[in-house]
């Protein structure tokens, strides 16, 4: 008779399913760090724009929480594409890569109420960091063990791609979490301009498919 260690964890589609779903909520509760700042108040217009302004930190770690979400669901809806099956330690890989999906909410609320302080930057990066080491280690053993196909028999293409944009991302994420020692806006914003470049493809053509 088999182990349950070895029979445990095969349908890759519950994965994926379950990864959507919780993708879905953290993208969703996103929203609730955002408040309505005059609720219940009778003001003129010039104190509202000025209530709205006071919401531009907030507005801010909400897209930039947006687009870290969204391209890790990106990256390992793109690693899906290309595995066929699954075990049991590549589902507890997945298991651990969606618990720190679900508490980007918690970290991007610390960095909102917080947004002036280095720390914040800090825990928010780590969180990054956590996502693309499980990430990459999701793929890296996929790879390693079989569990996936490329129709195209571009492998070795599609493996080093896939790794490397992890790999420079972080990099590239944490030249800009440093940057947090000189302004922590300008650290966010540096965020968000990598982010957009993954997102379109700006200056990564060959990677931008991927």
């Amino acid at each position: 008779m088999p182990r349950f260690n070895t029979i445990a964890g095969q349908r890759v589609q519950r994965i994926e399913a379950l990864s959507d779903g919780v993708f879905s909520i953290a993208m969703t509760l996103l929203v609730f760090n955002m408040k309505d700042p005059v609720s219940g108040m009778v003001i003129s217009d010039g104190k509202l724009l000025t209530a709205l302004y006071d919401t531009l930190p907030t507005l801010l770690t909400y897209f930039l929480s947006f687009m870290t979400l969204g391209i890790f669901w990106t990256g390992q809806s793109t690693q899906f594409h290309y595995i066929q099956k699954y075990d049991r330690n590549l589902s507890w890989i997945s298991l651990f890569f969606l618990m720190f999906v679900s508490i980007l909410p918690f970290t991007t609320g610390i960095l909102s109420n917080h947004i002036t302080n280095r720390l914040s930057i800090g825990i928010y990066w780590l969180n990054i960091l956590a996502l693309g080491t499980l990430l990459f280690a999701h793929w890296h053993y996929a790879y390693k063990h079989n569990c996936v196909n490329f129709p195209d028999n571009n492998g070795p293409v599609v493996n080093s791609a896939l790794q490397n944009r992890v790999m420079t991302a972080q990099s590239l994420y944490t030249i800009a979490a440093a940057l947090c020692f000189i302004n922590t806006y300008v650290s966010i914003i540096a965020i968000i301009l990598i982010q957009l470049n993954y997102a379109l493809g700006l200056f990564n053509p060959k990677l931008s498919k991927l």
